[in-house]
């Protein structure tokens, strides 16, 4: 069986978050849906799980974070085009989301856009071409030279 992740965000107002990722191309899974939380699924292997602030509370002591003040993790997703990052992010800003709450970029090989939804939780939203980033020397893509 192959590994899942199971994504766990505090949002304000179930329904506009279940709207909103449902607009973004995620899925509603009714087996794990119920009034304080709503698992969404983008793959056989990706899942957002909505969890009311209050049902998060059952899992955890820590208060919720404001995600439009302070970032705790980073969220990203992959695409098969160019054409198809821009075509999730303006479904976001239908939605409700906030388009590029990060600088776009454009290297090339590479293409990435971000959007918001509407708790403020940011999503990167990526296209790569594998074979021209490993071919430019960008084995230690992601590193920050100093």
């Amino acid at each position: 069986m192959s590994k899942m992740i199971f994504v766990s965000l505090p949002v304000a107002d179930l329904d506009r978050s279940r709207a909103f990722y449902a607009a973004v191309g995620a899925t509603a899974d009714p087996r794990f849906t119920d009034a304080s939380a709503a698992m969404m699924s983008f793959s056989d292997t990706i899942h957002v799980m909505l969890l009311t602030h209050a049902r998060i509370a059952d899992f955890t002591s820590r208060r919720v974070a404001n995600a439009r003040t302070q970032v705790l993790v980073g969220l990203g997703l992959s695409e098969e085009s160019r054409e198809a990052v821009d075509a999730t992010v303006a479904r976001a800003v239908a939605a409700g989301g906030t388009a590029d709450p990060d600088p776009a970029q454009d290297h090339g090989f590479m293409y990435g856009r971000s959007y918001a939804d509407p708790d403020g939780h940011i999503w990167d939203v990526t296209w790569m071409d594998v074979e021209k980033a490993l071919s430019a020397g960008l084995e230690t893509v992601g590193s920050n030279p100093a």
